[in-house]
């Protein structure tokens, strides 16, 4: 993590980083490298935002490249036109696709040949601009990769998916944490019933970089994560909670009743919330605990779940994710590790690893497989193939919604000293 946090924080190393993941690279048993078929050629990509300074710009495009089928192409690095611009090198942009404004670069790409212009628009920005980025991408028939939350209220959530209903272009929602081979692991043995029914679910994710008013200090990712006008009406449930609530969705399957929620700011003079815990009715009958905290010292990027079943449960901690563990009284516990030959891994955890089992894959890998499956769905777009967008294994558009509608009734719940509210939506998917 250390070694992670200085190539992010370095022009000089973002720009040798990004380049030597977008050159051929060879990992053997991952059989869909660097051809797109049958496009064969690489899909060009435009980001929104990652200039300098930016921790998720530079994540998103190194996960883009890793399998050698994208490459940045263009982008509007910064909501300022000179850092934008001064930006470009450091992804070895053009200068003459190097744009002011995200308006700029959509009039621009959208004017050229097929052949040159771009193939999908990456958004990397504050939360509170997602939604018209997003929406003007879609508008102008370009897929859409965006960070979340998706938009900055269930509103806008909605408002994008309609467009994107009503258009025909690819748009994935990065909920990177679903790209970890066990995770994708655990979602097929508990829809094929291993764990037996699903009766509980507790999900945390656990920070402490914001134990003190950091934001004060002018740091550019707490500043605008503290503001309300820029993060919306969650801080720490917002950022994070989003996606302790989404992988218990992507995991189990089950869809959500209702909600009961506690959020807190136990930092004075914060604007929004540094801790919560919430409570969830799943429609089977199940209860699901989500808790958040950015106040919790020494603790890093501790995304942890665990799913308790009819006939077993099991475990995963995305600082240890090559590990999962399966428990059921009376046997002796497994320690299933990320190994893509092993008989036991299922095709999904298979097809999302790289590399043979005992070398490490994390972050940007399990980042690159949402890109990967996104990818394949570009792709059987552009050669005019059936798609499938709302059953996909990567989250997608109505994933945002729900993630979405997930905040505001918690922020809701609380107003109401923990009320329980509705967590049914319409788009909610299995």
């Amino acid at each position: 993590m250390h070694i992670l946090k200085q190539i992010l924080r370095s022009p000089k190393l973002q720009s040798i980083a990004s380049r030597a993941f977008c050159t051929t690279l060879n990992y053997g048993s991952y059989d869909k490298m660097g051809i797109n078929a049958p496009l064969n050629r690489k899909l060009r990509m435009g980001m929104v935002g990652g200039g300098q300074g930016s921790f998720i710009g530079r994540v998103h495009s190194i996960a883009a490249c890793l399998d050698n089928r994208a490459v940045v192409t263009a982008g509007a690095l910064s909501s300022n036109p000179e850092r934008s611009k001064a930006s470009a090198p450091d992804y070895a942009i053009s200068e003459d696709r190097a744009y002011g404004s995200y308006e700029d670069m959509l009039d621009a790409e959208s004017k050229l040949p097929d052949d040159q212009r771009i193939d999908f628009v990456s958004i990397t920005t504050p939360n509170h601009t997602h939604f018209e980025v997003a929406l003007a991408a879609v508008e102008a028939g370009f897929n859409v990769v965006c960070d979340k939350p998706m938009t900055f209220d269930l509103a806008q959530a909605e408002t994008l998916a309609k467009a994107v209903e009503q258009s025909d272009v690819i748009f994935a929602l990065s909920h990177n944490y679903t790209g970890y081979p066990l995770v994708r692991q655990a979602r097929e043995m508990i829809a094929s019933g291993e764990l037996g029914e699903i009766q509980a679910i507790r999900s945390n994710y656990i920070q402490g970089w914001l134990r003190t008013r950091l934001e004060d200090s002018d740091q550019k990712q707490a500043a605008w994560r503290t503001d309300p006008t820029k993060s919306g009406a969650a801080g720490c449930f917002g950022d994070i909670a989003t996606h302790a609530y989404n992988l218990g969705r992507y995991m189990t399957g089950l869809l959500p009743d209702q909600i009961s929620c506690h959020l807190k700011t136990f930092e004075p003079g914060r604007k929004l919330d540094d801790y919560g815990t919430a409570v969830i009715r799943y429609q089977n009958g199940a209860l699901g605990t989500v808790t958040a905290s950015q106040i919790s010292h020494g603790r890093e990027n501790d995304v942890s779940i665990e799913i308790d079943g009819t006939k077993g449960a099991l475990q995963w901690r995305q600082e240890n994710p090559n590990e999962m563990i399966v428990r059921a009284n009376g046997q002796p516990h497994k320690i299933y590790t990320r190994d893509p030959n092993a008989p036991h891994t299922t095709p999904g955890a298979a097809a999302a690893c790289r590399l043979p089992s005992g070398h490490p894959e994390g972050f940007f890998e399990a980042f690159a497989n949402v890109y990967a499956s996104a990818f394949d769905a570009m792709v059987a777009r552009a050669e005019g193939g059936p798609i499938e967008r709302v059953n996909t294994i990567y989250p997608n558009v109505n994933d945002g919604v729900e993630g979405m509608y997930f905040i505001q009734q918690c922020v809701e719940s609380s107003k109401q000293d923990a009320a329980w509210l509705p967590l049914k939506h319409e788009r909610a998917r299995r």
